[in-house]
Parts: C-alpha cells; structure tokens; sequence
C-alpha cells in the first residue's frame, strides 16, 4: 500500500508489537506519536529515545491521537476502551502491526500460524524445520519478537509468524502465503461480543487475502472449522491434515505412521520418533511438517526437525523430580483446552495447580479427565470459587493465593510417582505480569523446595 511520507501516524500501546511498529513506521517517513495508557518499560523508553519517537504514559492525549491519519493499534487494546471508541467515530484507518509490517516486507514469503491452541508449539517446530532446512528465516509475531522490528532491522527472505486473533483483527492486505489453522475453540469471547461467530470470523481473516497459488493447512477433524468452510469460499490450495481418515494430498495419521504429502515428495515417519508427545502435539506435527513440505523442504529435513525438536519454556516444561515426583510447568495453557491437552498426554497420577483471572470458563469440559487423571487440585488465584464450586464433590480441592503456597500444597498432596502440573486454565494478571512471569516463579518455588 502506497503512503504519502510525513503521514502521521499513531501507535497504540508500547510493548513489544507497539515499538516495533514505531521503529518501522519512522524508518518509513511516518511522523509517529507512541500513546500507551499505562507505564511504559524502561528498555521500550530507550528504543523510542533513541530513534527520536515523541511518546506518552500514563494516560491519552486524545486531541493528539485524534489528529494521526493512521492508527496502529496493539493487540492487547479492546475496541470497547474510549480511546479506540473515539478513534472510531472519527473514521480513522485503524490498522495491525502485522498489516504495517507485512506492507513493508517487500518480497519475503510468510508462514502464518494461528489457532485457539498449539499456536507457540507449532510455529516454533515449523521454524525449526526451516533452519534445519537452511533456509535463512525469522521467528516473529505474538511468539515474542516483533514482526515489523525485524522488518525494519534485519529482513529476511521468509518470515514465520505466530497470530492471535487480535492481531488478525485489524489486517487490510496482510497475505500469508502459507496459512495454518490448528483449531477453534471457545476463548476470548469478551473480546468478541461473547459471540462464538465473531472469533471463528477473526480466526478465518488469515485466509482472507490469499490467492489460488497461495496454501492453507487446515485440521479436517476440527467440527468448527469444517462447518466454517461449507459457508465460506477459500481461494488457496487446501491441504488437511486428520487422524480420522486417509487423504490423498495433507497428513494422516494411520497405525502409528503418519504419512504427509503437500507437494511431489511424500513423507512417511513413527509417531514414536516425535519429539513432541501427546495426541494434540501429533496434530502440531501434522501441521508443521505440511508447511516445510509446502516449501518444498527435502523429506530427511522434515523428519530431522520433527526428531531434534525441543520443546518450549512454560509448555509441558520438565522442570526437576524431587523425591519421586515429577514438576511440569505448562504456564501458557491460559485456556481449558490447553488443561485438557496437558492432561490428557500425562500417563501418571497428576496434581493440577489451577486458577487465575477467570474467562468464563466451562469447568464441565474438565469433568471426566479430572476424574481419571487428577488426584488433587491446587487453586492458584484471588479468586477460586469457580474452580471449587467444579471440582469439591470430585477431588480433594485446596485454596492458595500465592505461588509458594500453591507448590507447597501441591508438593505435600503428591507422592513418589505422581506429577505436579501447573497448568492454569486462565490469564495470569491478577497475581503475575503475564504467563511467563507465572512460569518463572513456579521453577523457582520448585527448586526451593
């Protein structure tokens, strides 16, 4: 997209997406005012001092963003705050950051990976086999580092992008040419007018601007997106991946073999070979080894990445046994869907720290898993009546409002050959900065028992 130089331009919030977008929009010829409504990391100060960025904290100056021709707005803004409602009654261009990244990357190729869960696991496995590949490539989007950073920085012929519906939201041109949907389960849905329609319309945007030599890797197994795609015309080449039928072109698993074909050459591997257990993690092998195949990455290389993987931080982390009993941090599971992954790929009898800021979640959903897995739980948050009122008549439930206490609680409820799995259900602010900041407490706590 064309923009005449000098157009002002305003970002929305000053994290990682938020500075990355002003350091690229200044590089561009923007004139660009940083806005964000609460305080401003000290690193993030730096960045925009040094670039010569004009910014405010601590509040918004509504005449000054008011008067920018193009919004960049940070995917952790809902469009129910003020500042945005203002925005909007205005009729100001509101764009993502991933949309002003992508209209300055020139000719790079992307991956794009999106889905309720397994969205981190997958992109990662899919980058990993790319730099197994040699292919010379950037690991970017709401996995950490930001996309349009990296594009104003350090370019790169490709691109593998983790996205959040959120960031989705605001796309105009964005075109991936390789898009993923893993699934589409219920989250978010205070975002979305708590209509299930609106966040599986936001999911489908990936798929938005694609053409007919673009691909889209899909789960056929997955009820909400096939329904979705009976009502929805798909430019790109489709390509599935299921582990409940055989296709012709995609991935299927079938007696312990998957077998994945996206172009000429068809690649056959064990399941038992994965690095990454558990039935969910079998679909996010499915589903990285089509996008590499997409690419046309050599069949040795797929399996060599699928081998070598290693797994995430706060991701079904291994974190020490003591005394028999196995600690694992799976911090970023923020929804029940990623609880029920977790537990479903854990063969030993399992205390599950739980809890944090509530999104309405259905603990029903959990029901029959916490019956067969879970001995005990362990409430983590300031407000657990939720999680209580689900699970007393089931299991043993305990209340804790700190991380020490909650490892503690856990630790004394285990026993030689049990597991402790903190593995939330929910958002971590009201007790942490975010996931990762839950995580690092927890191996803390752990390894200080």
């Amino acid at each position: 997209m064309n923009r005449n130089k000098h157009q002002k331009l305003c970002v929305l919030g000053a994290a990682e997406s938020g500075i990355g977008a002003a350091l690229l929009a200044v590089q561009q010829g923007f004139e660009v005012f940083v806005s964000d409504y609460g305080k401003i990391e000290e690193a993030y100060k730096v960045k925009l001092h040094n670039a010569g960025i004009a910014y405010e904290e601590g509040g918004h100056t509504t005449a000054k963003i008011l008067d920018a021709e193009v919004i960049v707005k940070s995917p952790g803004i809902a469009e129910s705050t003020p500042v945005m409602k203002k925005i909007r009654e205005a009729g100001i261009e509101v764009i993502s950051e991933i949309e002003l990244a992508y209209q300055y990357k020139g000719d790079s190729k992307i991956i794009a990976i999106t889905g309720t869960n397994g969205k981190t696991t997958t992109t990662s496995l899919i980058y990993h086999i790319c730099t197994t590949a040699g292919l010379d490539c950037a690991l970017v989007g709401n996995i950490g580092y930001s996309f349009a950073q990296q594009v104003a920085e350090d370019p790169k012929p490709l691109y593998v992008l983790e996205i959040s519906s959120f960031q989705l939201d605001d796309i105009k041109t964005f075109r991936p040419d390789v898009a993923v949907l893993l699934n589409i389960t219920e989250d978010h849905l205070d975002r979305y007018d708590y209509r299930m329609e609106n966040y599986i319309d936001s999911k489908f945007k990936i798929t938005a601007n694609q053409h007919s030599d673009d691909v889209f890797i899909y789960n056929l197994d997955d009820n909400i997106i096939i329904k979705k795609l009976k009502n929805i015309s798909v430019l790109s080449q489709s390509i599935p991946f299921t582990m409940k039928q055989e296709v012709n072109k995609g991935a299927y698993i079938k007696d312990g073999q998957m077998m994945l074909k996206a172009q000429e050459e068809r690649v056959s591997m064990n399941i038992y070979d994965f690095a990454l257990k558990g039935k969910h993690n079998q679909y996010n092998t499915m589903a990285a080894g089509l996008a590499g195949a997409s690419l046309n990455i050599r069949k040795e290389k797929i399996r060599e990445a699928i081998k070598t993987f290693e797994n995430l931080e706060h991701r079904m982390e291994p974190v020490t046994t003591i005394n028999g009993i196995e600690f694992i941090n799976d911090s970023k599971g923020t929804n029940l869907n990623s609880v029920w992954f977790a537990l479903e790929s854990i063969a030993k009898p399992t205390i599950l720290i739980m809890g944090g800021i509530d999104k309405g979640n259905d603990y029903s959903f959990l029901e029959e898993l916490v019956k067969e897995k879970v001995k005990a739980i362990v409430c983590l948050g300031l407000d657990n009546s939720r999680i209580v009122n689900a699970f007393n008549t089931l299991v043993p439930v305990v209340e804790t409002s700190s991380m020490k206490d909650a490892v503690g609680e856990a630790y004394h409820l285990a026993a030689s050959g049990d597991v402790v799995l903190l593995s939330p259900g929910c958002s971590s602010f009201d007790l942490f900065k975010n996931y990762m900041d839950r995580g690092n407490i927890f191996k803390q706590e752990v390894k200080a028992l």
